[in-house]
């Protein structure tokens, strides 16, 4: 075990520790004093940890940190993404009870992603114990709105990704303790059909079925998928109709779109906002947009990957990448062209499950990663 290893191993119960601490701040998206209190907690961390720290009011949600160190120091800083806020809601830690089994932790918000939080706070500790903090800037931005699509945070995250040589997101890591050199990037829509009603017995043929134009509308959208190439266009909802006697003059489908390719997104989203009427007499109307880009996996990402790959075999760690199918700030920051690798929070599980769950012996070994990263990640490499 490396000299990193073994010093973050030794700090393990007090990262067990500080998971539970945060876990113990219930921070439902929704409830903002409740979120409003792990931030000034967080705030608290940081500043203890000689960051000079802004705070963001927000009206609605939490209050946003952000933290900084060695800001006047040359070159790109390295920024952190992290969120605090769950998709629990308070009273939860009454039914998820804290608890260690067999080398796992299990707990409302545990992995997503309040350990993402405690083992980059515990690199910094780490790195000023040992009087090797590097002389270059680094960032943390801890947003409070994330499990609710960061409406209230992307124009903050986009403001300070632009500055920056390197964005890390602390959401958990895949099994095995992949990082995540991919995800997709996602669409909302809403197609609605408008028809005319008419009595269902006595005139159907007076009416114009929304339901049926809204059904073509469906199978014009199921032909725009290329699962092959990782773009799906899913109808997850549809509805229509006012009664069973009535020829439907109103009809609405909802679209799920998800694509691993930019080019896709702009396929889709022309194709999608162009569909146009079967039925002679009825109307489409489309709403909706492309919501966050893909992060993709270009070269860009593998020059990424590859360094940090190198610099987690510089710990014994054979470092894996994965990806997924579901979105995350990382999202905005490499849709601007930043680079930006997810996933460098402790490996877990069950994430808005009632098993959720993290690796504990993944703790210290990302702890270990990510202040290796802040010694010795060369932008020029990227």
């Amino acid at each position: 075990m490396s000299d990193f290893l073994e010093y973050f191993d030794a700090r393990t119960p007090d990262m067990i520790a500080l998971v539970r601490r945060l876990a113990e701040f219930e921070s439902p998206s929704d409830n903002k004093p409740y979120v409003d209190q792990l931030s000034a907690y967080v705030a608290g961390l940081c500043r203890e940890l000689g960051a000079a720290v802004t705070i963001h009011p927000r009206e609605t949600v939490g209050d946003i940190v952000f933290a900084t160190w060695h800001n006047d120091a040359p070159g790109k800083p390295i920024l952190f993404l992290a969120h605090m806020d769950t998709v629990w809601p308070v009273g939860t830690i009454n039914e998820m009870l804290l608890r260690e089994e067999n080398g796992i932790l299990y707990g409302p918000g545990v992995a997503d992603m309040k350990s993402g939080i405690v083992v980059l706070l515990a690199a910094i500790r780490g790195l000023h114990e040992r009087g090797e903090l590097p002389e270059r800037p680094i960032w943390a931005l801890f947003t409070t709105d994330e499990e609710t699509r960061s409406q209230h945070s992307r124009d903050l995250i986009c403001e300070k990704a632009k500055d920056a040589g390197l964005v890390l997101v602390l959401e958990p890591a895949a099994e095995g303790e992949a990082i995540k050199s991919w995800r997709k990037g996602i669409g909302n829509y809403t197609v609605q059909t408008k028809g005319r009603a008419s009595h269902a017995g006595q005139a159907p043929e007076a009416g114009i079925n929304a339901v049926i134009e809204v059904a073509h509308q469906a199978l014009a959208l199921h032909k725009l998928n290329d699962l092959p190439n990782g773009t799906s266009v899913s109808v997850t909802m549809v509805q229509g109709g006012i009664a069973t006697n009535v020829i439907p003059p109103t009809a609405t489908l909802q679209v799920d779109v998800r694509f691993l390719k930019a080019a896709e997104a702009g396929r889709v989203n022309t194709a999608i906002k162009g569909l146009t009427p079967v039925l002679p007499g009825a109307e489409v109307i489309v709403e909706g947009d492309i919501d966050r880009g893909p992060m993709e996996r270009n070269e860009q990402m593998v020059r990424v990957v590859n360094q940090v790959k190198a610099i987690a075999a510089s710990l014994g760690i054979d470092q894996r990448e994965d990806g997924s199918g579901g979105a995350s700030d990382g999202n905005f920051t490499a849709a601007m062209g930043i680079p930006t690798l997810d996933g460098l929070g402790p490996e877990g599980l069950g994430l808005h499950a009632t098993h959720e769950q993290i690796t504990i012996r993944s703790l210290h070994r990302r702890a270990a990663l990510l202040a290796k990263m802040l010694l010795d990640w060369d932008m020029a490499q990227v």
